[in-house]
């Protein structure tokens, strides 16, 4: 695969009709900060201008998917309003979403909150048999925002996202699978040449019923769930960052799991 070197946080490829996308800060396991975010809106606009794209594999390097938001860098962002950062999750969300290709995460280790949005953005999910979850936003005293309410509405039901958001337990790959969020489980040392041969044979396959299955899909459900009501996602956010109790609930939560 030919690399696109543009992106700091990214890794781009491109293999004829195969694109490959990876999240690339593996020492902190592929945190999404705000630089994050940005990079993947216009990564996905990158893979949309070229033509021959007809599947994208979307992975983290190193140990795991991604440890999800980085909260440390939404404060104090340089010529960015508050509210442009805390929606920058939802923007992204909606660009992977919105990609002409096909696009499979490839999940290995730990996919934790905002890391399980971008997961639910894509349009196919393979897990490796360590895969790990959880969405652990109210124990940090935050809403799950970015879209991934209607997201996961959408994937595995209402009452399943009410129990993983509210409860934010772990959960492990089988249990994703058996939720309808995984479409399939492989060994952990297979997952790279399983997500490739995936998109290899879907870019085997002509271009327009391709294409047209995925975005006939996303109508129908755009008018199950709502996401484009995720807009107002970035204000909850907000409120939650600034409200006392939440302040307080965040610092214990993070206060338990310093070394």
């Amino acid at each position: 695969m030919a690399g696109i070197g543009e992106f700091d946080s990214l890794v781009l490829e491109l293999d004829g009709p195969v694109g490959s996308l990876t999240l690339n800060r593996p020492d902190r396991l592929n945190p999404l900060s705000t630089a994050t975010l940005r990079e993947l809106v216009a990564a996905a606009r990158w893979f949309d201008g070229q033509d021959e794209v007809k599947a994208v594999v979307v992975r983290g390097a190193g140990r795991s998917f991604s440890a999800g938001a980085d909260l440390t860098a939404f404060a104090g962002q340089p010529r960015v309003s508050p509210r442009d950062a805390a929606d920058r999750g939802r923007e992204m969300a909606d660009a992977v979403e919105a990609m002409r290709a096909v696009t499979i995460a490839a999940i290995h280790g730990w996919c934790v909150g905002g890391g399980l949005v971008l997961a639910a953005a894509c349009d196919l999910r393979l897990a490796a048999e360590d895969a790990r979850f959880s969405i652990p936003e109210i124990d940090l005293g935050i809403p799950l925002a970015w879209g991934g309410i209607p997201r996961l509405v959408r994937e595995i039901g209402p009452a399943r996202t009410k129990e993983l958001v509210l409860t934010g337990r772990r959960f492990d790959a089988q249990e994703a699978k058996a939720a309808g969020f995984v479409n399939r489980i492989v060994a952990a040392d297979a997952l790279g040449a399983e997500a490739q041969a995936l998109a290899q044979t879907l870019a085997a396959k002509a271009a327009h019923p391709l294409f047209a299955t995925k975005r006939h899909v996303n109508a129908v459900t755009a008018q199950m769930v709502g996401t484009a009501r995720s807009w107002s996602d970035a204000d909850a956010l907000l409120t939650s960052l600034t409200d006392p109790e939440c302040t307080e609930v965040r610092k214990r939560y993070l206060a338990a799991r310093r070394p």
